[in-house]
């Protein structure tokens, strides 16, 4: 991941993905403007919506073929903590894979770099949370120890939701919105059972055995090992997607409905 001088990661370190192809090509000019441009786009979007703090989403990659619209996302907060308080700024807080191996760290961006891993589509989606839950989550945001408290960082693409030994970057999203929606989550199992409990439903990826073999072996960030036998065995991968998190968030009464940012 490159960084930008204007654009400090604060949490970890070395290249990153998630959501969208791991390169290391220099960036063209076209796509800093595209990211950059987004980047700014979204910020007003988000200004105008009043949210404190929000659920944010690319298109890092097209995953059409599984009816997904969305690949990665985290929380994007307002961050009033620099030298101009009159003028917060948004800050992304979301979890990465370490390139090419099966460890992931967190990060805290702004949101120009959020949009410079050449996303598929240079378009973004957020749901804006409930004011109580942007309440709760707005300390953790700003809590480097207690960040880390569900973090897994044995990364898996496809980890079973109601798994341990894993964990991709939405399933970390999602269990420490939970902890932040009740303190007594204070294990990601207690985390998986709260959001059981309130109804959230993960997506179901339909992969013949030929796309498991093929990703098992051709991929350090992919394996299978922690989903139940019989239903990976008849081509069912659970995970925690994008998608399904802003189809439960409203049911769940968490927050609203999603609203998409377009390039302009």
């Amino acid at each position: 991941m490159r960084r930008w001088p204007m654009l400090l990661v604060l949490l970890g370190a070395g290249a990153a993905q998630a959501g969208r192809p791991c390169e290391d090509k220099p960036l063209r000019p076209e796509q800093v403007e595209r990211g950059m441009g987004l980047a700014l786009t979204t910020a007003r979007q988000l200004d105008a919506s009043g949210a404190e703090v929000v659920l944010l989403a690319r298109a890092g990659q097209d995953l059409g073929k599984y009816g997904l619209q969305w690949s990665h996302l985290g929380f994007a907060y307002r961050d009033g903590s620099g030298g101009d308080r009159t003028r917060p700024v948004w800050r992304v807080l979301h979890k990465l894979n370490q390139c090419g191996t099966a460890r992931s760290d967190l990060y805290r961006q702004g949101l120009g770099e959020f949009f410079m891993d050449r996303p598929y589509r240079y378009e973004a989606a957020f749901v804006v949370l409930t004011p109580a839950l942007q309440q709760a989550l707005l300390p953790l945001l700003h809590d480097n120890a207690q960040l880390p408290r569900l973090h897994e960082p044995r990364y898996n693409m496809v980890a079973y939701p109601w798994g341990g030994g894993y964990q991709q970057s939405n399933q970390w999203a999602l269990e420490t919105l939970a902890l932040a929606a009740d303190a007594q989550n204070r294990s990601r199992a207690l985390a998986q059972g709260w959001l059981k409990a309130r109804g959230y439903q993960p997506s179901d990826l339909r992969l013949s055995t030929a796309t498991r073999l093929g990703a098992r072996i051709g991929m350090a960030n992919v394996t299978f090992d922690d989903h139940p036998s019989a239903r990976r065995f008849a081509g069912h991968i659970e995970t925690v997607t994008v998608d399904s998190i802003f189809a439960w968030l409203p049911r769940a009464g968490l927050g609203g409905a999603m609203q998409e940012v377009k390039e302009q």
